[in-house]
């Protein structure tokens, strides 16, 4: 699945990765960018597999995807999953996690704001999810951030005198809630980071995410009294098109 452009190939042991899930207006790739860009990460490698719509594009970084002194890898996913093959990317990427020996993997996700229901109304639009394999590390540094973890809601809403357990709902985020299940039977060490948001500009939910990241993975200097100085790297300046043609007026 991880195809290497160095030789010998990375060590990723003891490694943090970061990686998005494709979801609702692309908030964790957008995350993703601005944190490649800012800490200018160098590219060791690809995912190969027939999991992912092919697609090609331009560079959109100068270097990208690991910064060793942090000891960070970013996987970065732009291509669409195939819907018939959430499931087997699912089990290749947790296979490939387990095998490189990463000590912990955090997904940036998103999911409908507009499919909240109402206890998810409360507080700010962050959630977060956490394994057990996780919180035997992690449980303190998650709670002194006082983020609120994701809602399991009513497997039947309206419904008050059925007889089943709350169920976690993640609509719009993709393979989010299938990688963190799967994640939990592999007791593999794993979070999510997801913003309720809806589609449209989501550069300032990227933002949001990436800042909220921050305060927990400390990657940059958090300045006393001005906002962190993300890096947008120099693909987003088409981001919504080259603009409105003069000729048109």
């Amino acid at each position: 699945m991880f195809i290497s452009s160095q030789n010998p190939p990375p060590c990723f042991k003891d490694f943090t990765l970061v990686m998005p899930a494709v979801a609702v207006g692309n908030v964790g790739q957008l995350a993703v960018d601005l944190i490649v860009s800012t800490l200018n990460m160098s590219r060791v490698g690809y995912i190969h597999t027939d999991c992912l719509i092919p697609m090609a594009g331009n560079n959109p970084y100068a270097t990208f995807y690991i910064a060793a002194e942090l000891k960070m890898a970013v996987l970065q996913i732009r291509a669409p999953i195939i819907q018939t093959k959430f499931k087997k990317f699912r089990q290749l990427l947790v296979s490939w996690l387990k095998a490189s020996g990463f000590s912990r993997t955090v997904v940036l996700s998103s999911s409908h704001a507009y499919q909240r229901d109402d206890q998810q109304l409360k507080g700010t639009p962050l959630r977060y999810l956490a394994t057990p394999s996780l919180l035997k590390v992690s449980a303190v540094a998650l709670e002194e951030l006082g983020w609120r973890e994701m809602e399991r809601v009513p497997s039947y809403p309206g419904l008050t005198d059925a007889n089943t357990d709350p169920r976690l709902y993640v609509p719009g985020g993709g393979i989010t809630k299938g990688l963190y299940e799967d994640s939990c039977a592999e007791d593999l060490p794993l979070a999510v980071l997801l913003l309720f948001c809806s589609e449209g500009d989501n550069i300032p939910d990227a933002f949001t995410l990436a800042n909220h990241l921050n305060d927990w993975l400390h990657l940059l200097d958090q300045p006393s009294q001005n906002p962190i100085k993300w890096k947008i790297p120099t693909s987003w300046s088409l981001l919504f098109g080259s603009g409105i043609p003069p000729a048109l007026f």
